[in-house]
């Protein structure tokens, strides 16, 4: 059974083969801004800021784009006001999801929101309606072929901070506090493991869908992802591997 994750990684595998979108440079630029807004321009001391920028140093973002863009942030030169608002909706299939958003003009965002999922057979959730479904956690990932000894990573990992390890997946994810996913990430890294890092929104328990509900739901998740003003989409589905590939390939995935 592959979900959320594997439909993540795609999509972000996707986006990053393809670095010379507008789209995902518009993205990457708003994280960028209110990270440096909301925790200072220093990645040092700043971990969302710092992976926001190595989010943007993969997507092959000039340097002087990303410098422009935490300036933006910090103040010290003038642009637009970004704002992060959190959006909890319904998909088919009693899918629940939860809906970051960047945007200078909230009741545009919404409008569009609206739009986007009465189209799909979704809809918006009043505050709270989905949110206790999911967690904010740290989330490190390493591609399966790069362990040869999963319990020494564990051990590792634990070690570093890891809450839990989800080994049965490719990449293997490891679950952290949003506050010891650098350590963690650090800690794997001078130890030769090459993982991506990042905060987001784990679920606490998955729904399964299948047939037109599951082709829907993918739709429904490809045009909101579509959205510059959507950073990410954190969903709770579960869905057969065998389906999920059928309908990528008839998405064009």
């Amino acid at each position: 059974m592959s979900g959320h994750n594997k439909w993540a990684n795609i999509k972000h595998r996707k986006m990053a083969q393809d670095a010379k979108r507008s789209q995902l440079f518009t993205k990457l630029i708003r994280e960028l801004i209110v990270a440096a807004r909301e925790g200072g321009g220093n990645p040092d001391t700043n971990p969302r800021l710092r992976a926001a920028i190595e989010r943007a140093k993969e997507a092959s973002m000039p340097k002087e784009n990303i410098e422009r863009a935490i300036k933006r942030g910090t103040g010290e030169i003038e642009g637009a006001e970004f704002q992060e608002i959190i959006y909890e909706a319904y998909a088919p299939g009693g899918v629940a999801l939860y809906i970051r958003t960047l945007t200078d003009n909230k009741n545009r965002t919404a409008q569009e929101l609206r739009h986007i999922l009465s189209r799909h057979g979704g809809s918006l959730a009043e505050p709270g309606s989905v949110g206790w479904v999911f967690e904010r956690k740290g989330i490190v990932q390493i591609p399966r072929e790069q362990v040869a000894n999963v319990e020494e990573l564990m051990m590792m990992a634990i070690d570093a901070g890891a809450e839990d390890i989800k080994d049965q997946e490719d990449p293997i994810r490891i679950l952290t506090s949003p506050e010891d996913v650098m350590k963690v990430k650090d800690t794997l890294e001078t130890n030769g493991y090459k993982v991506e890092a990042t905060v987001g929104y784990v679920p606490k328990n998955t729904v399964r869908v299948t047939g037109k509900d599951a082709e829907r739901l993918l739709t429904l998740l490809n045009a909101l992802e579509e959205m510059d003003d959507v950073q990410e989409v954190f969903s709770n589905f579960e869905m057969d591997d065998a389906e999920m590939e059928a309908l990528l390939a008839q998405l064009g995935q």
